[in-house]
Order: structure tokens, then C-alpha cells, then sequence
């Protein structure tokens, strides 16, 4: 039970699965041409108790994404300057905020 033809896994996934359960692995085949694998999963180390380490946002990555100019990394003392001289909107009483006007909005969406 190594491989298994669309068709097959559909209709037996479940005895699949009992066998990735058992740290088998599947190879999943799209008339005879390998697709997919599926594998026993196991969790990442977490890097602290709260979190998953994220490989996604790596500085490599940010970095790539600063040079193509889709990001720029911000300025820490421009944005200390900026709180000092800004306050937060005030909305009037009874004003909806922003979850609500959101909610609103997509109820609202003719897509």
C-alpha cells in the first residue's frame, strides 16, 4: 500500500489514513504519474512555549520583497516621533466601529 490511484484514495481513505496513522506513507498517482505524498504528520519545535516557528517570513525573504520595493522596513525612531505628535480618532457617541462597519460592508457586497 505504497501507492495508491486517485480514484482508489477516494473511495478508501479512510484505510489510507490508518496507514499513514501507522507511519506508513502514501504516494498518490494521477494515471501512473506520482502527485502528491502523504505522510504522517509531525509538528515543528516550537521556537518559544507561544509560538510555531514561521519559515515563511524569513530575512531572506523580506529581504528579496525590499529589493523588489513591495516592502520597506520601517524606521523605529520615525515611528516613536510619529505616536508622540499623533493621537488616536475619536469617534462620536454611537458611532460604529470598525468591526461593525466591516461586517456591515461585506453583508452589503453585491460580489
Amino acid at each position: 500500500m505504497n501507492t495508491a490511484k486517485i480514484a482508489d484514495l477516494k473511495n478508501s481513505l479512510s484505510r489510507y489514513l490508518q496507514h499513514v496513522r501507522k507511519g506508513g506513507e502514501i504516494t498518490v498517482l494521477d494515471r501512473d504519474t506520482p502527485i502528491a505524498r502523504i505522510v504522517p504528520f509531525t509538528p515543528r519545535e516550537a521556537r518559544s512555549s507561544r509560538a510555531v516557528k514561521d519559515d515563511y517570513w524569513t530575512d531572506d525573504r523580506i529581504n528579496e520583497l525590499e529589493r523588489q520595493g513591495a516592502v520597506r522596513r520601517g524606521d523605529p525612531a520615525a515611528v516613536a516621533a510619529w505616536l508622540e505628535t499623533t493621537r488616536p480618532v475619536k469617534l462620536p457617541k454611537g458611532a460604529p466601529g470598525a468591526v461593525e462597519t466591516l461586517v456591515r460592508m461585506r453583508r452589503e457586497s453585491t460580489r
